[in-house]
């Protein structure tokens, strides 16, 4: 089992594609959510994360941030544990 994981992120924006990359390389399925066009999912984004920035991902419902976010958290070797935690 994995983690549920989703991002809400704009098609273009570098750090959703860096998000993207890590996401992909560590073989991990995500739902991509493009709030690029819709004001109504970026308002549901902030209120689950209290961020108006993107990329935002969650894990297991847990907003975890964007892009650096999830950078430092594998670099400090806990990003694989919360990948692999079913919630």
């Amino acid at each position: 089992m994995s983690a549920k994981v989703v991002m809400y992120s704009t098609r273009f924006c570098p750090y959703c594609m860096r998000a993207r990359s890590l996401l992909s390389n560590k073989e991990v399925s995500y739902e991509d959510i493009d709030v690029g066009g819709d004001p109504q999912l970026r308002q549901k984004m902030y209120a689950l994360s209290g961020r108006d920035s993107v990329p935002q991902i969650f894990i297991n419902d847990e907003a975890v941030g964007g892009y650096d976010d999830i950078a430092l958290l594998d670099r400090q070797g806990k990003l694989d544990t919360m990948l692999a935690t079913s919630a």
